[in-house]
């Protein structure tokens, strides 16, 4: 039975429901792309990329050959000193608390991005004269930021100097007891500007930046890296240089910073060379994780070394990482770096355990499942309900808040959601029922009295409701380019890889192939599923990681998914990391559009669409990617077959039928 296909314009994605039904899935397909009438694609001579990557820049805004070689080739770094008013007079004063051995309190974040600033900054100040005392609070027992019993703990064991790093814009009633102590304070941060801002000597801060700024998208460990690379430059050490630009790597990808601008740039310099970095921690690091023998790359880093910098910021004391990341001993380095390993095992067991149970608790509930998923155990671990909130996410499509007692009658929450559904805002509506809260579109926190969790998971659940009602929810699958399998090879890695690195504002493209039968399917320990498959007599391996579907899938499918490079007991292989399974349409489709119902079909090598009076277009399909897009007219068919309205019914359907890339 042919796929019934929604009306769309030529900048929305189409809808298109996921077979089996069970998986709540919906296909978007990319917009069908503009073609000259000789079916030439809109970027012909402009890159040797083949053009399956060509068409996936072309959707995210890359039109042009300056576009494209800016992203493949990012420009240097202007000098930060025109971009921040600040820069010179931090700089100025970090000279001469290293000339004179001063102390300097580097007063950071628990999270990923806190503590490589941290470390960063440390390490630099350490090799250049003074003494860089880190400085992190906890996260059970004083939250985030710089508090004011810490400027008091700093203050009467001398210091003089305060840097804070990924926080501190906000701390305004710290920051006030710091002037009150004569301590002067550098504030570098990434987090909102108040309206007015506290006492500080200088500031540090993308938003102080030129409104194209390519210094717009730094974390905080990008504006440890400007500090602490402009003091290098001053006192002429490029032993600084090195570490600060090792962290810097380590940190903007662990905090999932956007991969735009000079991160981009930084980031293609400092990945190259981050494997034989000179730091004892990040090697013992790559050697606890098995990777010690391969490249780093933007990946590798996110899913390796992140993790196990990120556990022991949610698990147990953060300076930890910074000892690790700032020390020159090897073998403390090593010992170091089992911790983190240690806690990275608790952490992914504290997480499988509370999904279990938020799983067990939904089940209970029975199957009216609620539009907000809102649990609560007051023996959660604070440290890791984002992350099961995540994958609940992902498992349900729905926004989800979990929450964990915080002592006295009050609960703290992590929340997230799928693309569409505004955490911030959606807080912000029920702000009158919370003692604080946070965050930004996918993700917050809040803090509320146990006696207004009730209330408050109604108005959830009324906003989450609301959404549902206008078109949100459901997993979507958003492919961005037609990829046969016959095309997957090791020349179409490499220059997949020119595109790297991926990240945030510039992830992995997501490939689809249409039609694939299936070989052969195993269920892996661990819920994983494994398939072979095959389209036009090329086979290739694909997995699905967490496998939430059937044990037994029937083909032909349609299937989306991330290339991968899998490493194996010394082998390389290229796999599909499936992200979207559905049924394939077969050889027909029908196309709704502005209330019109086309039939359409391939029939040899000819796209045919037939309308409700039974009139027919053909148009031949060249080499199997795109309609040539000279349709000849039916019998009795009055169209023009040049019309805009046509051809792009032929992109539409060319799309859906899996020709056209």
């Amino acid at each position: 039975m042919p796929r019934t296909l929604p009306d769309r314009t030529m900048n929305k994605p189409c809808p298109l429901p996921l077979l089996p039904a069970h998986d709540e899935q919906r296909w978007l397909l990319p917009c069908s792309l503009p073609t000259r009438v000789s079916g030439d694609a809109p970027w012909s001579g402009t890159s040797d990329l083949p053009v399956e990557l060509l068409a996936v820049l072309w959707r995210r805004g890359h039109r042009d050959p300056a576009a494209i070689e800016v992203l493949l080739s990012p420009p240097e770094a202007p000098d930060p000193r025109e971009h921040f008013p600040d820069l010179v007079r931090a700089e100025q004063r970090l000279v001469q608390a290293c000339h004179q051995g001063e102390t300097v309190a580097i007063c950071g974040d628990y999270d990923a991005d806190g503590m490589t600033s941290t470390a960063l900054l440390a390490g630099v100040l350490q090799r250049l004269g003074a003494i860089a005392m880190p400085a992190i609070p906890s996260r059970m027992a004083e939250g985030y930021g710089l508090n004011v019993a810490m400027v008091e703990r700093l203050a009467a064991a001398g210091v003089r100097l305060l840097i804070t790093v990924d926080n501190g814009v906000a701390a305004k009633e710290a920051l006030d007891r710091a002037r009150a102590l004569d301590l002067e304070v550098i504030l570098t941060d990434h987090h909102p500007l108040p309206a007015a801002l506290p006492p500080h000597l200088a500031l540090l801060h993308p938003a102080v930046t030129p409104e194209d700024s390519p210094f717009r998208g730094l974390a905080g460990v990008g504006l440890a890296h400007v500090l602490a690379s402009g003091l290098c430059r001053r006192l002429k050490r490029q032993d600084g240089l090195a570490i600060a630009l090792d962290l810097f790597c380590i940190g903007t990808i662990a905090d999932m910073a956007p991969l735009t601008g000079v991160n981009r740039r930084w980031l293609m310099e400092g990945l190259p060379r981050l494997g034989s970095s000179s730091l004892p921690g990040l090697k013992a690091l790559q050697q606890i994780a098995g990777i010690e023998q391969r490249p780093l790359d933007a990946e590798t880093v996110g899913f390796q070394l992140a993790p196990r910098i990120n556990a022991v910021g949610r698990l147990g004391d953060p300076l930890l990482v910074v000892d690790l990341l700032t020390t020159e001993d090897r073998e403390q380095a090593l010992d170091l770096a089992r911790s983190c390993e240690t806690m990275n095992r608790q952490r992914r067991e504290l997480c499988d355990a509370i999904e279990a149970e938020a799983l067990a608790l939904l089940e209970a509930d029975g199957p009216q499942r609620p539009a907000f998923l809102l649990l609560a155990q007051s023996h959660w671990h604070h440290g890791v309900i984002g992350i099961v909130a995540s994958r609940l996410v992902d498992r349900f499509g729905l926004p989800a808040a979990l929450l964990a007692g915080e002592g006295n009658g009050r609960l703290r929450a992590s929340v997230r959601a799928p693309s569409g559904f505004a955490v911030d805002g959606a807080l912000s509506a029920c702000s009158d029922l919370l003692l604080r809260h946070g965050g930004h579109p996918a993700a917050g926190g809040f803090t509320v009295e146990a006696a207004q969790v009730s209330r408050l998971h109604e108005r959830l659940d009324d906003l989450a409701r609301q959404w549902l009602g206008e078109g949100g929810g459901g997993r979507t699958v958003e492919p961005e380019a037609l990829l046969n399998l016959e095309t997957i090879d090791r020349d179409f890695w490499q220059h997949l890889r020119r595109l790297e690195p991926f990240g945030i504002g510039h992830p992995a493209p997501i490939f689809w192939s249409a039609g694939c039968r299936v070989v052969s399917q195993k269920l892996m320990r661990g819920g994983h599923l494994q398939l072979v498959l095959e389209q036009s007599g090329i086979q290739r391996r694909a997995v699905a990681w967490r496998w939430q579907g059937p044990e037994t899938v029937q083909g032909p499918l349609d299937v989306a998914y991330r290339l991968r490079l899998d490493r194996w007991q010394g082998e390389e292989r290229l796999q599909l990391e499936m992200l979207g399974l559905r049924a394939s349409g077969g050889d027909e489709v029908v196309l709704q559009r502005q209330q019109r119902t086309y039939w359409c079909r391939r029939r040899g090598d000819l796209l045919v669409i037939r309308n409700a009076d039974g009139l027919e277009l053909e148009a031949p399909v060249t080499g199997g990617r795109q309609p040539a897009m000279t349709a000849d007219t039916g019998p009795g068919e009055p169209a023009n077959p040049q019309h805009p309205y046509v051809l792009d019914l032929f992109r539409e359907a060319a799309m859906a039928l899996g020709l056209a890339v």
